[in-house]
């Protein structure tokens, strides 16, 4: 099965409705014993989002803004994958293969598409142009939930490779960023034909390529990575070892589904600093919902069973790869890490802001990134 079908987004009112009955019969917990985010998500702030959730979101106009882009699902190893592809009007555009994340989606990319497909109407070159393809990683939004083990990042990386020459790509570029980056990781890894160079904006340094004493630079990342493993990975933790445990509470429940990935939204988004609102209500209730409508919290989650203690790993790789170090990210990477990692790393800029969610959070700096990076390999 190699057909490439056209896919628009249609989700019955009955389930929008079903929505707000359930947000409206909300019971809430009491109150954290804190003053600040260290016990989570704060009642207060999560209660003003569940009140816009039920009283102004419109999925509608999330759905009409991924309903004009492109969209389609193909057969992957035995799976149906969704994806957002825009070609570009400009002949000579580079493809980009983007991948997203967890608790991320297709969503984190909305904003930089145009700018990616033409620069031009958004005061850039054309010269830059590129053909922007946009898959959900299995399990994740509305690509297929795998029904058996083995959909690992190393597995999806595999798929994304098959399916870029589905589309006919010969030559091509990939990013990632959070698990994204494992799945372009491995790609680079893999070397399939086509692959000119690699782009992450989360290297994958577990464990950190140390050798002799670190420095000072790799010291502060060294810090970052065990304050992260201390206080901010309870979630992965609970994701690689009980996901289908979580994911009964995360499926029936929209405020406990909210809550999990809002908690990420506020921790890793913009500064670094726990609790900012960053993004917007809509664009954060937008990713949120996705996940609900799509019931795929426990199929989302079980990736990190598949991975995290198996390919989500540094991995040494001697293909063309690029890095941009947004200053929010869960540790600033060092370069002398990514130089000991990435044997042709071409490109390297670390950058005054952004977070986690690079694409989301700073589509312009984001989309000059892409730019800078690819302009030497095209």
């Amino acid at each position: 099965m190699t057909d490439v079908l056209p896919f628009k987004i249609d989700v019955p009112n009955e389930q929008l409705g079903d929505l707000k009955r359930r947000l409206g019969a909300a019971r809430w917990p009491e109150r954290e014993t804190v003053q600040d985010f260290s016990q989570g998500v704060q009642l207060s702030r999560l209660k003003r989002l569940v009140a816009y959730w039920e009283a102004e979101y419109d999925w509608r106009r999330c759905e009409a803004m991924l309903n004009a882009f492109s969209q389609y699902r193909t057969e992957i190893d035995g799976l149906n994958i969704h994806f957002l592809h825009v070609r570009s009007r400009h002949k000579a555009a580079l493809p980009l293969i983007l991948t997203h994340g967890w608790p991320g989606s297709i969503l984190e990319f909305s904003k930089v598409i145009g700018p990616l497909t033409d620069p031009a109407a958004h005061g850039g070159k054309d010269s830059d142009a590129f053909h922007v393809i946009v898959p959900s990683l299995p399990g994740f939004g509305f690509s297929d939930k795998p029904q058996t083990t083995g959909w690992t990042l190393t597995r999806t990386a595999k798929a994304w490779c098959e399916l870029m020459k589905r589309l006919g790509y010969n030559r091509y570029v990939a990013q990632g960023g959070d698990l994204g980056a494992g799945v372009t990781t491995h790609m680079g890894r893999l070397k399939p034909e086509g692959l000119a160079a690699i782009h992450l904006n989360f290297p994958v340094f577990f464990p950190p390529p140390i050798e002799g004493e670190p420095d000072a630079m790799e010291k502060a990342a060294l810090g970052q990575l065990i304050l992260f493993r201390d206080k901010g990975s309870g979630y992965a933790q609970i994701q690689k070892t009980r996901p289908q445990t979580l994911g009964y509470g995360l499926t029936d429940s929209p405020i406990g589904q909210a809550a999990w990935i809002y908690d990420k939204f506020l921790a890793l988004a913009g500064d670094g600093v726990s609790g900012n609102d960053v993004l917007s209500f809509d664009e954060v209730l937008d990713d949120i919902t996705l996940y609900w409508l799509t019931a795929t919290a426990t199929s989302a989650a079980r990736l990190y069973w598949e991975s995290w203690d198996k390919d989500w790993a540094m991995t040494k790789l001697d293909i063309p790869v690029g890095c941009s170090i947004f200053p929010g990210e869960i540790y600033r990477a060092p370069q002398v890490w990514a130089r000991r990692a990435y044997s042709k790393l071409f490109y390297w800029n670390e950058l005054d802001r952004g977070g986690h969610f690079a694409a989301y959070e700073q589509p312009s700096l984001f989309v000059a990134e892409m730019q800078a990076c690819f302009r030497t390999i095209r």
